[in-house]
């Protein structure tokens, strides 16, 4: 109940002269004269001292007189009849505590209403026993009465005078403070924040739009409003600082956990016997760097990760941020692509360059980047590491050091292709590494209406006949990974009339046969440029470009290169060499739509996979197999040397796969001969025909390679797709450790296919086995994964993890009650998702609330239920744990883990805690450490680590 409709209830003339009771009269003036110390709260209650008129009996009198007229109000009581003697109880002692506060009146009034309430419940011995509806009221009426109690306080005669007084002392205190500030800044005569305005002004309009690839035939717009086509994606990793961990079993001592700080602050014995390894969790990307102040991000082409940077650099210059999205309040982005800022080979720029360097037209106040950097407000956005040459990146990562090193408490976000840099390339500069996952298929869904809304009316009848195949077709669904995919998808689906093509290289083939000629037939565009061309002709000079860039490691080239490249190249072709090079060249920029100008001297691809595409056709057209073997470990030809294996030839396909063989073989890093072979494994995806007896070479040496021996290999070997899941053995004979490791492969393949080999799993003994077949759920249809795998799971020891409303519905549907319960962020947003939790609740005795901030919306609901919660695992805010809501909540309470990625130390009263007379356990994870008071107040036997 809120203090106000209390406050409704109980009319002021009948109750404030109860309350005033509390409280003595003081005489004229500010207090000053003399030397005397500050009139305390304590000498100004009727209660304690001289001017006695009310004995702790009388407060408690009072407390029960409050208590029967908020009743008297009610047709209903707030609480249980028979706690009514409990409240009166402890609203006695919570009253009389008002003597015990080290303050005066001015410093009360100060505070607040609600902070003097919570300080007050705070001094007070805690209640014992009662409900959470008690609890509530308890917590209701006290601020009721704080509200009346400051009312007093500024009715005061000195109140006033002393209130204006305190106030001189502080503006004189902190003119001194702001004049010392000044006097240490650099004056930026008043500019500084005018151009901010503008820069992120300038930031949203560039940013704040994204290209929809196909939606551009006939009237539709190829550019749509990112806050409408931006879909939340999900990170992966194995971070040691991740709050993600599961307990039952002892960590075993491999590279993937030795160095996580769970494992050296865990006391032995914790919990239910110790920490296990981290699991391969999910989290949101775009609040990575809520959590992370530098994280180095990797996904494959076309996996959303400029679509990111876009998504924080508007998320930063806008107002109006979506959820979640606040923590970048304040925040000045600069946005790095380094295929731009390095295109010349020019050396990266310092600060005061990264506007012009990377395109910007505005001009800054000298100096204006450094004091944004060095006051901790900037928002770094390194994007494409694997966009320059090898041999350029150890420079780029000294460079990125240099700023560490220099600026400090700003946000960095680095991204790259998953095997551009290595693991923990930025490991010892604080980064903690994530990979963007495959779209789950919730994501699909959501990708597939929005993209037909944003098409128009013409596309409407297409929009479900599309989602049917993505759920039935195999051969669609596959392709349906990434948000490019996903475009590619719908595009062709509605320009076919229905009809899709098998496999990726029929895919762009079709697709560019879309952009290159269907396009401009479909919106009645004639030759703006004097030239017509068919598809051939076109992708003959196209991939010419290509070519270039990918032999020269580069992303993007000059147009006056660009323009050469397509004039030595015309008259080679007959339909090509009647035309001016110079309007073909335009043409092709301009009406191809695979080609565009980041600026005005530069040329790159709409995306990099077109690129690799036309880049492998004329590698193989020219039969440059020495120059793609040569690069079989450049992480930037590995999509080249997939797709020419699907442009070559049955004979040119063998010899390709058996090069690659032959390389591994010559490899001595076990890193880049599992590389190389799973290259050569994938690849043979894209192979039209290839010899029997050398995929069966291909599938065997990929076998070598398996089991995975960590984490980031079970997520690779999971590229090689549905193929992998004929590789992987089955539970039988497995180390445990190995039986996680290829369950995290399995829940890694982008299909349904993997359900079948995974519920061969679900009576595995290891419970991080298991445990990882929880975390896959979401990457797979909600129902049928639930009805294959969760309901089929051994439950001993094991957390069910529910990251969505609709998976807690097919708990429920499936009649399961678990014992261990893992509630994430995404849960219980809606009442319809409370009403799934519910019935959980009821067997629940280990539960764990993680995301669940910014007021425990979830945490109360639970808690209204008052489940026999015994082990309790909670993230919170470090300035508001809710300590007497989990109190009130859950009373049988043995063991509780606190988890704060706060930036600086908590200080924390526990006594809120002190009902909880069965907590044996306290234990304070992440961020720093935190001081902890009110513990002699909690049981003496109780084991705590901060």
């Amino acid at each position: 109940m809120e203090p106000a409709l209390i406050g409704t209830r109980l009319a002021s003339a009948a109750i404030s002269p109860l309350l005033k009771k509390l409280l003595v009269s003081d005489g004229p003036g500010a207090g000053l004269t003399g030397n005397a110390p500050k009139v305390r709260l304590s000498g100004l209650v009727s209660f304690r001292g001289e001017k006695r008129s009310l004995t702790e009996k009388d407060v408690r009198r009072l407390a029960a007189t409050l208590v029967a007229r908020s009743l008297d109000e009610r047709t209903e009581a707030p609480f249980p009849a028979d706690e009514t003697e409990a409240v009166v109880h402890t609203l006695g002692t919570t009253l009389l505590a008002l003597g015990d506060l080290d303050m005066d009146d001015v410093q009360a009034v100060r505070l607040g209403h609600h902070t003097l309430a919570r300080r007050l419940r705070a001094a007070a011995p805690a209640p014992d026993g009662l409900s959470t509806d008690s609890a509530l009221y308890l917590e209701s009426l006290t601020e009721w009465a704080c509200l009346h109690i400051l009312e007093f306080f500024t009715q005061r005669s000195t109140f006033i005078a002393r209130s204006l007084v305190e106030q001189t002392r502080g503006q004189t205190e902190l003119i001194a403070k702001l004049d010392e500030v000044i006097r240490r800044t650099p004056r930026a005569d008043g500019r500084d924040t005018a151009f901010e305005r503008r820069y992120l002004d300038h930031l949203a309009k560039k940013h704040g739009r994204l290209t929809i690839y196909g939606i551009d035939l006939q009237h539709s717009p190829d550019r749509w409003p990112l806050d409408l086509a931006y879909l939340s994606l999900e990170a992966t990793g194995t971070g040691a600082d991740s709050p993600w961990f599961e307990t039952g079993t002892a960590a075993p001592a491999d590279d993937d956990t030795a160095e996580s700080p769970w494992f050296a602050a865990a006391p032995a014995g914790f919990g239910t016997g110790g920490l296990a390894a981290p699991l391969d969790h999910g989290v949101r990307a775009d609040l990575a760097l809520a959590r992370h102040d530098r994280v180095l991000l990797r996904g494959l082409a076309g996996s959303g990760k400029s679509t990111l940077v876009q998504w924080l650099t508007v998320s930063a210059a806008t107002e109006g941020r979506a959820e979640g999205m606040a923590y970048l309040n304040g925040r000045i982005p600069f946005v790095l692509p380094l295929r731009t800022l390095t295109r010349h080979g020019e050396r990266l720029p310092a600060p005061d360059l990264f506007l012009s360097a990377a395109g910007c037209p505005l001009t800054a106040p000298d100096g204006w980047a450094d004091r944004v950097l060095s006051a901790g407000r900037g928002l770094i956005l390194v994007d494409g590491i694997d966009e320059i040459p090898e041999a350029e990146r150890g420079r780029a990562r000294e460079w990125l050091r240099g700023l560490l090193d220099t600026y400090d408490g700003n946000r960095w976000l680095v991204t790259s292709r998953p095997t551009a840099v290595r693991d923990d390339w930025l490991a010892s500069d604080g980064f903690t590494e994530l990979t963007l996952s495959p779209m789950t298929r919730t994501a699909v869904t959501t990708y597939v209406r929005r993209w037909h809304q944003a098409a128009g009316p013409e596309a409407e009848p297409y929009e479900q006949p599309l989602l049917d195949a993505l759920r039935t077709a195999e051969h669609v669904a596959q392709l349906a990974t990434n948000p490019l995919m996903c475009g590619l998808i719908c595009a062709l689906h509605r320009d076919r009339r229905g009809f899709l093509p098998r496999g990726r290289k029929a895919l762009y083939e079709a697709a560019l046969s879309m952009l290159l000629t269907r396009r401009d037939r479909e919106r009645d565009m004639a030759a703006p440029y004097g030239v017509t061309l068919d598809e051939a002709p076109q992708i003959q000079l196209i991939q010419r470009l290509a070519y270039w860039l990918t032999r020269n490691g580069r992303t993007q080239l000059d147009r006056a290169r660009a323009e050469s490249i397509v004039t030595e190249a015309a008259p080679a072709i007959p339909e090509a060499s009647a035309y001016d090079p110079n309007a073909l060249f335009t043409h092709l920029l301009h009406r191809s739509g695979l080609l565009r100008e980041p600026t005005e001297d530069t040329v790159d691809f709409v995306h990099r996979t077109f690129q690799d595409y036309l880049a492998a056709k004329a590698l193989v057209d020219h039969w440059d197999i020495g120059v793609l073997i040569g690069h079989a470990n450049d992480d930037q030809w590995e999509d080249v040397i997939r797709m020419a294996v699907g442009h070559a030839r049955p004979r040119e396909c063998a010899e390709i796969l058996r090069e690659l063989l032959a390389a591994a073989d010559a490899a001595e890093d076990r890193r880049i001969r599992l590389r190389l072979l799973l290259l050569a494994a994938t690849a043979l995806e894209h192979a039209i025909e290839v010899p029997p007896e050398v995929r069966a070479e291909v599938l065997a040496r990929a076998a070598e390679v398996i089991p995975p021996r960590t984490m980031a290999e079970a997520r690779e070997l999971a590229t090689v797709g549905r193929l992998v899941l004929d590789l992987l053995p089955g539970p039988e004979a497995l180390h445990d450790e190995d039986a996680q490791l290829v369950v995290a492969a399995a829940t890694h393949v982008a299909s349904d296919a993997a359900i079948p080999y995974l519920a061969r799993f679900v009576r595995h003994p290891y419970l991080q086995a298991r445990s990882q077949l929880v975390w896959g759920w979401a990457r797979f249809d909600t129902a049928r994964y639930a009805e294959e795998i969760i309901a089929r799971l051994a439950p001993d020891d094991l957390y069910y993890t529910v990251t969505t409303d609709e998976q807690a519905a097919a708990l429920v549907r499936l009649g399961l009650r678990p014992e261990r319960l893992d509630v994430r962020e995404g849960v219980g947003v809606t009442d319809r998702g409370f009403a799934h939790l519910r019935p959980l609740l009821g067997d629940v005795r280990r539960l764990r609330l993680l995301g669940d901030r910014a007021g425990h919306p979830v945490l109360r609901a639970i808690g209204a239920q008052q489940p026999r919660v015994e082990e309790l695992v909670l993230e919170v805010d470090v300035d508001d744990p809710p300590f007497r809501l989990i109190a009130a909540a859950f009373p049988h309470l043995r063991s509780l883990v606190l988890i704060s990625e706060a930036e600086a130390e908590a200080h924390w009263d526990v006594t809120p805690l002190a009902p909880l007379r069965e907590l044996t356990e306290l234990f304070v994870m992440g961020g720093k450490s935190a001081a902890l008071t009110g513990v002699e107040h909690l049981p003496k036997d109780i084991g705590f680590i901060a």
